[in-house]
C-alpha cells in the first residue's frame, strides 16, 4: 500500500483530500497543528499526529515509511500576508524548507505541493494558462512561488518527483457530508456569504462595484473542493510516468459577486444583505483559468464545480 503524509490534513482542503486518498486505497497519515484545522474533520481511517512541519525530529520520524508527501501546511490569506509578511516567511518558506529537506533525507518518492493562482499576479491575458508570467502581487503568492522554485531545483538535483497544483478559488463542502467543521475566520467570498445567509454575520461587504465586468463586481473561477481532492489523487498516479508537473486547477468559467449572491439567495431561501465599500488594492477585474493541461495529463475534469452544486454543499453545513 502506498503511504501518504498529508501536512495540513485537518484543514479545509486537506481534510477533503484525505477522504479521497482513503477512498482510493492509500494509507494516510495526517500531520496538523490544529491552528486552523479541526480534528473532527480528519477521516477516522487516517492516522493523526498533532505537530508542526518545523519539528525536524518529528518529521524525520514520520517520513521513514512514507512514499508521498502532500504539503498544504501554510498560512493562506493574501491580504494578511501584506500586513504580517514575517509570519508568511516563517510558515510558508522556512518551515516548508525543513519539510522538503526531510523528504530528501528520508527518500520520499513524490511531493504534491498546494500552490495558488496568486503566483500569476494580474492577468496579462485570459484565461490564464500555466505559461503565464509569474509576477505575484501579494506576499502570499510570492511565498508559494519560492517553494515551487525550490521544488523545481530539487526535482532536477535529487530526482524527487514533484507536482505543483495551482488552485484558483476553492469552495464547497464534501458531497457526502463527511467534513462538517466550518473554517475559522474565513477570508473568502463564499463562506462569508454563507455566514450572512445563516445570520451569523450581519452583511457582506463588496469591495468595489466599478470593475470592467458585466455588473461591475469582480469575477472569479470557483472550484469545488471534491474536484480539487480528485486532482491530488490523480497527480500521485501521474507521477509514475512524469517527473514534474505544474497544473492549474479551475473550471475556465467565472462568476461575479452578484452572481454568487443571486444563487445563494435562491439556494438558501434567505436574504443576503450587502453594502458596497472601497476597492481593495490588487483585485483584478476578472480571473479565470485554462485547465486543459490538467485534463490532458491527469484525465481530470471538474464534476461538481457549478455554482449551484458548490453553494448547495456549503449550505448543508452552514444552515445548522
Amino acid at each position: 500500500m502506498t503511504k501518504v503524509l498529508v501536512a495540513g490534513g485537518a484543514g479545509y482542503i486537506g481534510s477533503h483530500i484525505v477522504y479521497e486518498l482513503i477512498d482510493a486505497g492509500f494509507g494516510v497519515l495526517v500531520l496538523d497543528n490544529l491552528s486552523t484545522g479541526h480534528i473532527e474533520n480528519v477521516a477516522p481511517r487516517a492516522k493523526f499526529v498533532n505537530g508542526n512541519i518545523n519539528d525536524v525530529e518529528l518529521i524525520d520520524s514520520l517520513l521513514k515509511d512514507i512514499d508521498v508527501v502532500i504539503h498544504l501546511a501554510a498560512s493562506k490569506a493574501a491580504g494578511d500576508s501584506m500586513v504580517n509578511p514575517e509570519e508568511y516567511s516563517e510558515n510558508n518558506i522556512i518551515h516548508s524548507t525543513y519539510l522538503l529537506n526531510s523528504c530528501l533525507k528520508n527518500k520520499v518518492k513524490k511531493i504534491i505541493f498546494s500552490s495558488t493562482a496568486a503566483v500569476y499576479g494580474f492577468p496579462q491575458y485570459l484565461p490564464i494558462d500555466e505559461e503565464h508570467d509569474l509576477k505575484p502581487i501579494n506576499y502570499y503568492g510570492f511565498t508559494k512561488l519560492v517553494i515551487e522554485q525550490q521544488l523545481n531545483w530539487l526535482c532536477k538535483l535529487k530526482n524527487i518527483k514533484v507536482a505543483c497544483l495551482r488552485y484558483f478559488n476553492a469552495a464547497g463542502y464534501d458531497n457526502n457530508e463527511r467534513v462538517k467543521q466550518k473554517e475559522n475566520n474565513p477570508q473568502n467570498l463564499l463562506p462569508i456569504v454563507m455566514e450572512v445567509a445563516n445570520r451569523s454575520r450581519k452583511e457582506l461587504e463588496i469591495y468595489g462595484s466599478d470593475y470592467n465586468t458585466k455588473d461591475g463586481t469582480c469575477m472569479r473561477d470557483y472550484i469545488h473542493v471534491n474536484d480539487l481532492a480528485t486532482a491530488h489523487v490523480k497527480s500521485i498516479n501521474a507521477l509514475d510516468e512524469k517527473n514534474h508537473i505544474t497544473l492549474n486547477l479551475a473550471t475556465g468559467k467565472s462568476y461575479s459577486i452578484l452572481d454568487v449572491i443571486a444563487v445563494a439567495k435562491r439556494v438558501t431561501g434567505r436574504p443576503i444583505p450587502y453594502k458596497i465599500v472601497d476597492r481593495r488594492p490588487g483585485d483584478p477585474d476578472k480571473l479565470y483559468s485554462d485547465s486543459m493541461k490538467a485534463k490532458n495529463i491527469l484525465n481530470w475534469e471538474p464534476k461538481f464545480s457549478d455554482l449551484d452544486t458548490i453553494i448547495n454543499s456549503m449550505w448543508k453545513i452552514y444552515k445548522n
